[in-house]
């Protein structure tokens, strides 16, 4: 009939634009760097002066181009790998597909997705030339503000204050002063004078929770968020840092989790998605109440603690039912109990996350688009579980296939930018470096800023110099993460009094459940909303 041909029809176009939305073709996601990619690409320049010429990106010569907001989402990615030069994302010469971390071939099944998490983690990780740049962006902002009031302080937070942060992430900044209501006209109106941000860009949210200035820097395209008097941005970013020490494989999961909602869009509190700390604290979350004790330590295999991830928070944990809360080593709450707890009429949201530094703030309120979130890790979960299976090994091109890069991609977009970003502030000396691995110069200097101030205070004072050093910082996961087949990620923890230490774990057996112990004390939380 004709309306089970218009539901044949609607699936057909659902199942395309899933297939855009998450990239599910692997025939060319292989190892990737293109041959002869020297020079500088995506628009940018060296001029004979050292002076950098502004960030174009793919909108070179297109004039009637819309210029992305998102460098980094994938969607048309698919269209664009099948037909050569005519995608929207990936530019314009060949080789390119998306999987720019993958330089070489890895062991078979869980202990591959670890290695190659590990070299994503290398490439996506902040480089010095990038958090150099950053710190000229914070610069340019910091001086309007200070002809402004001179009185006033400027402080970051956020992810660049983490080192958390992907390389087209915003920069978060608050500013301390004492106003009668909030200038953020005014503030508004000076960077315009200014020709700080892009003056399309400038945006002034008076009505929303925390009143900001969102902004696009007009020289780099970095995004900044501006806000006034706000002290638990500063405190959030010194609970995040004390959560990376204890817990080393963070940063590795969390630069994931963020690249793959960030390339679907799914990254934005204000259009429904799960922002940077809500994501945090769901990772925390899931570490403090796994089954093995040995998540705390810096050989676990992270490839396992990735696909239980996407399986808890994709399948098993209870959105209707159940809370997160971090405090006193975590654990999960009924809904109904917080519930009494509210004024009438208010009740827990979808995705309801406690925040830890002030309990009767719910970090995951705005995340109207929970369930869609859900969704992805469902499916993230069931292609990296078939990935990473045993019967995977004979696909084709098994050996050369990207598994992470069937989740995950970066645009080619991105990597130009990060290319420009380079040859505009990166050192000659710096190219026989290592990446920055998330040891910034930046996190360095605040921490050093706060052991010299009272708890109290909450001061993290920005260095006024943009000056980059190349660091170490002890609280940075262990650049050791890498195992082989016969090492400890794949043996399970001695925490069970039923399990021994001894006993082999297969990639299979590892993807099996999460936390089959502590499962059986919260059944009513971690359940299916079905079940």
């Amino acid at each position: 009939t004709h309306d089970q041909e218009e539901r044949v029809r609607g699936s057909s176009t659902e199942i395309a634009e899933q297939r855009d939305f998450i990239p599910l073709e692997t025939n060319s996601n292989h190892n990737n760097r293109a041959a002869g990619r020297g020079g500088v690409v995506g628009g940018g320049q060296q001029q004979g002066s050292g002076v950098a010429v502004l960030w174009r990106g793919l909108t070179d010569g297109h004039p009637n181009k819309r210029k992305r907001d998102n460098k980094a989402s994938t969607f048309g990615f698919n269209s664009s790998l099948l037909h050569t030069g005519g995608g929207s994302n990936t530019g314009d010469y060949d080789g390119y597909t998306g999987t720019p971390w993958k330089v070489r071939n890895y062991s078979e099944g869980i202990v591959g997705l670890h290695e190659e998490i590990s070299d994503f983690y290398e490439y996506i990780s902040p480089r010095p030339e990038e958090e150099k740049m950053r710190l000229e962006v914070v610069d340019r902002i910091k001086g309007v503000i200070y002809d402004l009031w001179p009185s006033a302080e400027v402080q970051v937070f956020g992810s660049f204050s983490t080192g958390l942060y992907l390389p087209t992430s915003d920069i978060d900044l608050v500013v301390f002063g004492k106003w009668e209501t909030l200038p953020l006209w005014t503030l508004e109106e000076a960077l315009r004078k200014r020709n700080v941000a892009d003056e399309n860009s400038i945006k002034v949210l008076d009505k929303a929770t925390v009143p900001i200035i969102k902004l696009t820097d007009s020289f780099t395209e970095v995004k900044v968020d501006i806000s006034f008097n706000v002290k638990s941005g500063v405190k959030a970013a010194r609970l995040i840092k004390e959560f990376k020490e204890k817990y080393p494989v963070l940063p590795y999961l969390v630069l994931v989790l963020k690249q793959f909602l960030l390339q679907r869009d799914l990254n934005e509190v204000f259009t429904g998605g799960i922002g940077s700390y809500s994501l945090f604290l769901m990772a925390v979350s899931f570490l403090q109440l796994h089954y093995r004790e040995d998540v705390c330590s810096p050989n676990i295999n992270i490839g396992v603690l990735l696909i239980e991830f996407f399986e808890l928070y994709g399948r098993h944990f209870n959105y209707l039912k159940t809370g997160i809360r971090i405090k006193d080593g975590g654990c999960y709450v009924a809904k109904d109990e917080v519930q009494k707890n509210m004024m009438d009429g208010y009740r827990p949201s979808m995705l309801y996350i406690e925040d830890p530094l002030q309990p009767d703030n719910d970090v995951g309120r705005s995340s109207y688009g929970a369930m869609q979130v859900k969704q992805a890790f469902d499916y993230a979960y069931v292609v990296l579980s078939h990935a990473v299976s045993p019967i995977a090994k004979y696909y084709p091109n098994n050996e050369t296939e990207s598994i992470l890069g069937r989740i995950i991609r970066v645009t080619q977009e991105v990597d130009e930018y990060r290319e420009w970003i380079r040859s505009n502030w990166g050192n000659p000396s710096q190219n026989e470096l290592p990446l920055n691995r998330n040891d910034v110069t930046l996190s360095q200097q605040l921490d050093e800023c706060n052991n010299n101030v009272p708890d109290d205070d909450d001061v993290v004072v920005l260095p006024s110099a943009p000056h980059s050093k190349t660091s170490s910082n002890s609280s940075s996961p262990s650049p050791s993460l890498r195992s082989s087949p016969s090492s400890s990620p794949l043996s399970p923890s001695s925490s069970s009094s039923t399990s021994s230490s001894s006993d082999a774990v297969s990639p299979t057996d590892t993807q099996a459940g999460f936390c089959r112990q502590k499962c059986a004390l919260r059944e009513p939380f971690v359940t299916k909303l079905d079940g």
